[in-house]
């Protein structure tokens, strides 16, 4: 087998590595077994993790943004954020936060902020490891700490993350939220508890709770991979908790791609004509929602 060829397993084995029980030595030994030797597995995996190294879609420094690293309160917690605005144009513009997966406020998380700027939107990208000093470099690190925060106190930062976005300079009062894995599972939870909060998109991220949907204001949109059963075992549930509680929402389900598609910094698992079908469907759907 060439170092470059990813097989289905590889990728299960990866997801089940972040987002389950393998821990990263086990992994490595499954891989290895998969690959053919542990030579093979340590060429593999970093095509199956996200690279730091992949170039960025909209550059910091591009002229139609301006990004900032801001701090502001949310439910008494001093949180730790990337904002990024349009540069040109008539304000005020509709806001949007950007919540990141489980490895954190990244290089990728804040690229998608950017890109979301450059679409018109003053984008927030909070740091939900605020309280634990921030997103660390060590990406087993950063999953490790978001596996212990407490999930009630995370949907009040979400929360609270709105109410900031809502009020601030150059927002026109309408906000809506954008979550990809952990994050795309916390914005179901914001909108939930988050009674103004506009829209919500979710990319392959864990169904809420039945019975609370019907607290739902917002309109949804929900992205969901073809090869993911793990996340999609719950989009029956959700689609019929939705219809019954009579949500404005878009579920689409991209055949035969996996979770994390739309991130480009990921060889194996990015796929571009769903990402950018995607972002297209997200981009306009965000605008009708929050002008």
């Amino acid at each position: 087998m060439s170092q470059t060829e990813i097989t289905q397993a590889m990728i299960d084995a990866y997801d089940e590595y972040t987002h389950l029980t393998l821990d990263r030595r086990g992994f490595m030994q499954k891989l290895s077994g998969l690959a053919g030797s542990a030579a093979a597995a340590a060429a593999v995996a970093p095509l199956l993790a996200a690279s730091g190294a992949k170039a960025a879609v909209v550059a910091p420094d591009d002229p139609d943004i301006t990004a900032v690293w801001a701090t502001y309160n949310a439910d008494g917690t001093e949180m730790k954020s990337y904002l990024v605005k349009p540069a040109k144009g008539d304000g005020p513009f509709p806001g949007v936060i950007v919540i990141h997966e489980n490895r954190g406020l990244n290089g990728h998380i804040q690229d998608v902020t950017r890109r979301l700027a450059k679409e018109g939107f003053v984008a927030l990208a909070p740091d939900f490891l605020s309280t634990e000093g921030g997103t660390p470099p060590d990406e087993d690190k950063a999953r490790e700490l978001i596996g212990g925060l407490d999930p009630a106190k995370t949907v009040a930062l979400a929360v609270g993350s709105e109410v900031w976005l809502r009020q601030a300079d150059g927002v026109n009062g309408k906000v809506g939220a954008i979550g990809f894995c952990w994050g795309g599972a916390l914005v179901s939870e914001l909108a939930i508890a988050g009674p103004d909060l506009k829209a919500g998109v979710a990319y392959y991220g864990r169904q809420p709770k039945e019975a609370d949907v019907g607290k739902i204001k917002a309109a949804m949109m929900l992205h969901y991979a073809g090869l993911d059963t793990r996340i999609n075992a719950g989009i029956d549930a959700y689609k019929t908790a939705l219809e019954k509680e009579g949500v404005e929402h878009q579920i689409h389900v991209y055949d035969g791609v996996n979770h994390a598609f739309n991130n480009d910094t990921s060889a194996a698992r990015y796929d571009k004509a769903a990402a950018d079908l995607a972002w297209q469907r997200t981009v306009d759907f965000l605008r009708t929602k929050l002008a």
